[in-house]
């Protein structure tokens, strides 16, 4: 116990440093050599596939300047160089292999500024993006969103009231997340949506309805992570729906997971609209995920919760392709400290039967099978009767779930054009029969029976004609070619 007190003191002491590096090192100057660009994403060797030498031109952006204008000049293997100042765009990148490099000069950083008018800071299609060293504020939609873009880097960001998504990577593989700050977002501050491959790294969320959230993504490691003061720290979950149905080989590790009391304010009908405040670690419907030797606590509700869809809020689809049930969970050495001072809602009427006012350290509600906890004895739990002992002792050995070698950029040939768009871009925010952000892809069918051309005009110039859903971004940067082949697979979709 003495060496669990020890390596928590530890920990928050590195959380403090993380916090005061982003936020309070007005002295900073950062101006790396070109010569030794991007030669290593990660420390260690762990993230080979993504290791390249910088082989190209260097663009350079000052204030005043658009960085999209170096986008159009920019080939492959180039790098663009921003310098502090004010950026009002949104950068679209639709090519291979470029990269983005903030220069930070004694505590001033290029700030990418939304106000409040667009929709996403970044934006890329491409394969081989590395974004770093932006500061990102006042969008509507999303921070950095990737579009089925493959073996990225997205690093050192501060994001910060970046809309409803800070990172969000969609339809990716083979990516790195590491050091980035994000906070007031109003669903995930990191959302890996429909991913294989990812590595979640030393970032720190704070503020946030969920802090970092594993969705319909299989192979992610998230380790090193400071969450505080979100509705709810880490999530992995499946959201029924999608094209992609499962989530599973997920590690959330080493985290520091304290405090995520604050109050739900993602958008009505949504399914992190239903996370309860006070939520550490929520796992719904995910298979093999191992929650290890993290720090959990302050969680007021509880400290880790493992669900199903029908006790976790997502009981109104009927998909039919989506398991219900989180199976095969390995609970490992975790710390755990202070949870479940203020159950709500459900957990709160369940502790009653219990003649308790105090939530659990680990909850199991609904389904599941094969699930197993290591010394079971150190937490107070509730619902972990059929649980056994896990057959592993750690995943230490494991340093990274990044490919050995880069993943082969997505080749969409013209039949495949409708469903990539739909995959890559739609199903972000609109699932089949479930709500989301956007209205379900069924209700889409109905208003636009037979008219594939309406669903492009929409995808052209949207308008909010409902006041219980936020306003679509025009997609309007789409080819034609493409819009009229995803309004017409939109229209085909069954479930």
């Amino acid at each position: 116990m003495f060496k669990k007190v020890i390596l928590a003191l530890v920990f928050i002491a590195a959380g403090v440093l993380i916090g005061k590096y982003f936020l309070g090192n007005s002295q900073t100057t950062v101006m790396p050599s070109p010569n030794n660009l991007y030669r290593t994403v990660s420390s260690g060797d762990d993230a080979k596939s993504l290791n390249r030498a910088f082989s190209g031109k260097i663009h350079e952006v000052k204030n005043g300047d658009l960085i999209m204008d170096a986008v159009r000049s920019a080939a492959p293997g180039d790098l663009i160089r921003v310098y502090p100042g004010t950026y009002k765009e949104t950068v679209y990148i639709d090519k291979d292999d470029i990269s983005f490099q903030g220069i930070i000069i004694e505590g001033e950083w290029p700030v990418l500024d939304g106000e409040k008018e667009l929709n996403d800071a970044f934006l890329y299609s491409g394969n081989g993006i590395q974004i770093e060293s932006f500061k990102i504020i006042n969008y509507k939609g999303n921070g950095i969103m990737g579009q089925a873009g493959n073996n990225f880097v997205l690093r050192n960001n501060w994001i910060i009231d970046a809309g409803v998504y800070g990172i969000f990577p969609q339809f990716g593989k083979n990516g790195l997340i590491e050091h980035n700050v994000l906070s007031g977002i109003e669903d995930a501050a990191i959302y890996v949506g429909m991913c294989d491959n990812i590595d979640v790294l030393n970032n720190e969320v704070f503020g946030n309805v969920a802090g970092i959230e594993i969705e319909n993504s299989r192979h992610c490691l998230v380790e090193n992570n400071l969450a505080y003061d979100n509705t709810g720290g880490i999530l992995a979950f499946i959201t029924p729906g999608l094209p992609i149905k499962t989530t599973f080989d997920v590690i959330i590790r080493n985290n520091f997971i304290t405090k995520n009391n604050h109050e739900n304010f993602g958008a009505p009908g949504s399914i992190v609209s239903g996370i309860p405040p006070g939520t550490g670690i929520l796992v719904m419907a995910a298979d093999d995920v191992i929650i290890e030797n993290n720090i959990i606590s302050g969680n007021d509700n509880a400290g880790i919760i493992i669900t199903d869809f029908a006790n976790g809020g997502a009981e109104a689809s009927n998909d039919p392709d989506s398991d219900p049930n989180p199976d095969r969970i390995i609970i490992l050495d975790n710390f755990m400290i202070d949870n479940g001072n203020n159950p709500v809602g459900e957990l709160k009427a369940l502790m009653m039967t219990q003649f308790s006012t105090t939530g659990p350290d680990i909850l199991a509600i609904g389904g599941g099978e094969g699930s197993t906890i290591r010394d079971v004895e150190r937490y107070r739990t509730w619902g972990l009767g059929d649980f056994g002992t896990p057959e592993i002792s750690t995943t230490q050995e494991i340093k990274s779930l990044l490919l050995d070698s880069p993943a082969q950029p997505r080749e969409i040939s013209k039949e495949d054009l409708g469903e990539m768009t739909y995959y890559g871009i739609c199903s972000g925010c609109h699932a089949f029969d479930i709500r989301l952000i956007g209205v379900p892809t069924n209700v889409i069918q109905m208003i636009y029976k037979d008219n594939p051309q309406g669903i492009v005009d929409y995808i052209n110039h949207p308008k909010n004609l409902r006041e219980d859903y936020p306003e679509m971004p025009p997609q309007d940067y789409l080819s034609q070619e493409a819009k009229m082949a995803v309004a017409e697979y939109i229209l085909a979709l069954k479930k």
